[in-house]
């Protein structure tokens, strides 16, 4: 009886769920008792001030401490010169009655100190310099304007809105009057039948955080947070004078420029489980990168704060001016200048903030990538199709959605599993009786080249039956409540329990459950989707964890929330490393994530529906992962929730093949919605976008392992190479990959035109990459579209390696030849890179690799290795050579290489879209070579 009621209630919640959350089921900044102190701090009356006495410095940081003249307490602030001309920001308190916590495995590594020179020092600030840029610290009022080059780029506590809860002792509870309890229903835990208490006398004056009802205790619904450390919130503000527009701080299912504020709850930062989740919404969603880039027309500039509790910002710019404002300036003649600033409130933690000092866009991306690592080249098949749904039904329906991709000529490298695979739901099982032979299957799919992925998720089943449940429970594994005993929720299996992932004994014992001994049925060509990992507890406070749950090391769930599943899937990733003795690249899908969560797994925009507005979302929310370290992103493409019409499920297709990471996905209760179940046309037309993201698979991996080396985004907006051109600053519907293709997907039903915004001020052309059609026009165009295709354009002066001859995967590609699309600007010139390995394991970082630089010189073309000590045996060799825009009057080209010597090509000039052909040059990649046109 007890597990038909549990199983009963965990199907009533799947039914609640599928339906949209409402958003009375999440907090508001004003029902988040710390977001409502922070957000109610006076501008201009800062109490901080640094004590001039105390500031010092070494080699590479300035040390002072830091007053707040209404409390009496005193912190210690840190402001340090590193590498790549950053400046980093540390306060903490000077004597807290116990550790705050800070934030551990986001860092790639500890971030390299520079020597920094002493600028200026005065009685009432000091000026230290890292490279071209400065860093001035302001003893009182406390402030600190960081510089790049000459120009004042970020003042931090400039608006004087830093708050630093410190640290206090709970005083004796006293029964409080009923009428003056925060309304709430309370929790079933022991812990929501604490009295209510008057709140405390303050420890020093001015503080002000006891006088609010939510500082010791907090209800919300039915859930009751016992706040054992009382208030403990940290804040700071930033102005970015010069900039524009501000963008970062993902997830949000909403545009890439951030809104203003001013009229609206502030951005929130909280890792959360949001089934079909509104659009143009600053509400928290399932990652959090607490990094947030500020751009103008001269410099780009950014803060990442590095905090994992909850988080809110607040945006403001130059459109918040008030109406008297507006009125004087228009009076006095003068104009406003552009500036955008920023607020971000933590609800427990340090200020720990580094400033990224660009100055261009390019430059900050990089400098934040630096300090958070970038991903590892993926293995080529993750860049391929991948087809899923919730939930394939067993090994022959797996098998037959293998064998009708290639009945209908589609290729195909991944198929998945969700969590219907299970035996019960409990992971590292199958179901024996939909999947009596798993080996067989993977077997089946891995001779024509192709790989599985299996959802693992976080939640453990309690079964005394479950070997999984049994372990962590004798070994104490799990996160616990703060009596000790283990935490208990509800998803997917019922009841739950979740492993600490804070504790290295959890992630040994974890890392051991994907050998394969243990994991059986499974292989290295099976990999790995961890989803549900925010994490998501269905009968949780806002379908997560308890904030006063308490992990490995004393440190409560509100410390480390948002890193989580950060922590999750970095076992998941080291795991799948062990189980191939570091042989095989793994690849790793998560739902939730973190700075840096790059480093182990590509992420997705999670459960959204078959709408129009959701197609169009898919790219500012994948852009603004991207800048912030996340390039590996994609859309469950014709949406999770719903049906989506033939019309919409084609314009998904198309849009998705120009994303990182392209993956069909469907809820279990849509309709079976792979291609052929439409129609002819709609077969047609999903295939030729399918060959058309395998052709281009060479500068995907080339782009990629670019992203590795300097941490460059895979995709990117237009302003990170137009950083002038205005128009295009709030423009999130067009995506550059890398620098040289220009996409704009069609996400309107029923167009037969679409707007294209061509950068560049007219001294660039882009060319159709179908077509070979020239616009040259700077600005917004006008372009006739159909139903068969989207608008993709090539930029003038790049070259883009293609493979043309697709097959069923890319395993089956590996060998094939190349073709090079050459397009010469103006002066005769272009050039691109082209990267070589094996595809699949780490060999390449032994030096086992081709990294190619193409480039056309007037009338020379030539492939040179860039790093001489790297080599490569390929057996793929150049097939075809287009040249746009190319000399005139060619009549032959000479190849020449070592191996081949000199050998004369077969050339043709099409003169209706002026492209010069050069055909079957068989000369192999691994060789240098030139080719001379001869007119």
């Amino acid at each position: 009886m007890i597990a038909l009621f549990r199983l009963g209630f965990a199907l009533i919640f799947i039914v609640l769920m599928a339906e949209s959350v409402p958003r009375e089921n999440f907090k508001t900044c004003e029902q988040s008792s710390f977001c409502r102190r922070c957000r109610k701090v006076e501008s201009d009356k800062t109490p901080y001030e640094v004590v001039p006495n105390t500031v010092s410095h070494d080699e590479s940081t300035l040390h002072a401490e830091l007053y707040n003249k209404d409390t009496g307490v005193y912190y210690k602030l840190l402001l340090t010169a590193l590498q790549n001309n950053l400046f980093r920001l540390h306060i903490n308190e000077k004597s807290p009655i116990h550790p705050r916590y800070e934030v551990e495995n986001s860092l790639q590594n500890q971030p390299q100190l520079a020597k920094m020179e002493l600028f200026e020092s005065t009685a009432t600030h000091i000026t230290i310099k890292n490279g071209p840029n400065r860093a001035t610290l302001f003893f009182n009022p406390f402030k600190v304007d960081l510089y790049s080059g000459d120009n004042l780029v970020i003042s931090a506590n400039a608006r004087g809105l830093m708050r630093f809860e410190h640290l206090r002792t709970k005083p004796e509870q006293k029964p409080q009057d009923p009428e003056q309890v925060e309304q709430g229903e309370q929790s079933e835990q022991p812990e929501a039948n604490i009295e209510h208490v008057e709140p405390p006398a303050p420890q020093f004056p001015g503080d002000g955080a006891e006088n609010d009802p939510g500082a010791w205790e907090e209800n919300f619904k039915s859930h009751h947070d016992a706040k054992p450390f009382g208030p403990e919130a940290v804040a700071l503000d930033f102005s970015f004078p010069g900039a524009e527009y501000a963008y970062g701080i993902p997830e949000h299912a909403d545009s890439f420029a951030l809104k203003s504020t001013k009229q609206t709850d502030p951005y929130r930062l909280y890792n959360l489980d949001v089934f079909e989740y509104e659009l143009e919404e600053k509400m928290s969603l399932y990652g959090a990168v607490p990094v947030l880039y500020a751009h103008g027309k001269k410099t780009t500039s950014g803060v990442f704060w590095l905090n994992a509790a909850e988080t809110w910002i607040d945006i403001l710019s130059n459109a918040d001016n008030n109406v008297v404002e507006q009125i004087v300036n228009f009076v006095s003649g003068s104009e406003k200048k552009p500036q955008v600033n920023a607020h971000f409130m933590s609800e427990s933690g340090v200020i720990d903030v580094f400033f990224l000092l660009g100055p261009e866009p390019l430059d900050t991306f990089k400098q934040f990538a630096m300090l958070v690592g970038t991903a590892n080249l993926p293995p080529i098949f993750s860049l391929g199709y991948h087809q899923s749904r919730w939930n394939y039904n067993d090994q022959e329906d797996v098998q037959q959605i293998a064998d009708n991709y290639d009945k209908y000529d589609m290729p195909l490298d991944v198929i998945w599993l969700d969590i219907e695979y299970t035996d019960g739901k409990k992971y590292f099982t199958w179901d024996s009786r939909k999947f009596p032979n798993p080996l067989e299957m993977v077997r089946n799919l891995t001779t024509k080249g192709r790989k599985l992925v299996v959802i693992i998720d976080p939640h453990i089943k309690r079964d005394g039956g479950y070997f999984l449940h049994n372990d962590a429970t004798s070994n104490g594994y799990y996160v616990k409540h703060r009596d000790g005993k283990d935490y208990e929720g509800w998803c997917w299996p019922g009841s739950s329990s979740y492993l600490d992932f804070f504790d290295p004994k959890v992630r040994e014992y974890y890392i051991g459950l994907y050998d394969f001994n243990k994991f059986e049925g499974t292989t290295n060509d099976v990999h790995l989707w961890n989803d549900m990992n925010e994490p998501s507890v269905f009968n949780g406070p806002e379908v997560t964890m308890p904030k006063d749950l308490v992990h490995y090391g004393g440190w409560e769930h509100r410390d480390v929330h948002n890193i989580y599943g950060h922590m999750y899937i970095r076992a998941t990733y080291e795991a799948l490393i062990k189980r191939s003795n570091h042989q095989v690249r793994p690849f790793i899908l998560s739902r939730s994530f973190y700075a840096g969560s790059q480093r182990y797994a590509a992420v997705w925009t999670g459960d959204n529906t078959a709408e129009w507005g959701h197609l169009k979302a898919s790219y500012p929310m994948c852009l603004s992962l991207a800048i912030s370290g996340i390039s590996f992103c994609g859309a469950d493409v014709g949406g999770f929730f719903k049906n989506p019409d033939s019309e919409l499920f084609i314009r998904w297709y198309q849009a998705g093949a120009w994303l990182p990471f392209f993956r069909a996905h469907s809820h279990i209760e849509t309709k079976r919605r792979e291609p052929w179940t439409f129609n002819d046309e709609v077969v047609d037309i999903v295939r030729e976008a399918l060959r058309l993201r395998y052709s281009f698979l060479p500068l995907w991996y080339t782009l990629f392992r670019e992203h590795e080396i300097n941490g460059t985004p895979v995709i990117r907006p237009i302003w990170a190479h137009f950083p002038s051109e205005s128009a295009s600053f709030a423009l999130d519907d067009e995506i550059l990959i890398g620098d040289s293709i220009l996409v704009k997907p069609v996400t309107q039903a029923g167009a037969t035109e679409i707007s294209v915004y061509f950068p560049g001020d007219g001294n660039v052309a882009w060319y159709d990459i179908e077509t070979k059609q020239k616009y040259a026009e700077k600005g917004e165009i006008s372009i006739p579209v159909t139903l068969y295709r989207i608008p993709v354009f090539q930029r003038e002066g790049s070259i883009v390696p293609r493979k043309m001859r697709i097959r069923r995967s890319t395993v089956a590609m590996k060998h094939d030849p190349y073709t090079l699309v050459v397009i010469a600007d103006k002066k005769g010139q272009a050039k691109g890179n082209l990267y070589i390995d094996d595809e699949s394991n780490f060999d390449y970082r032994n030096g086992k690799y081709l990294y190619l630089r193409l480039k056309l010189d007037g009338l020379k073309l030539s492939s040179t290795n860039l790093q001489k000590h790297a080599t490569y045996d390929t057996n793929s060799w150049l097939e075809r050579v287009d040249i746009i825009n190319p000399p005139q009057g060619v009549t032959k080209a000479l190849l020449r290489s070592k191996a081949q010597g000199e050998v004369e090509l077969m050339v043709n000039y099409n003169p209706n879209n002026d492209v010069l052909t050069l055909r079957k040059p068989t000369v192999n990649m691994g060789e240098e070579w030139t080719i001379e046109l001869i007119e």
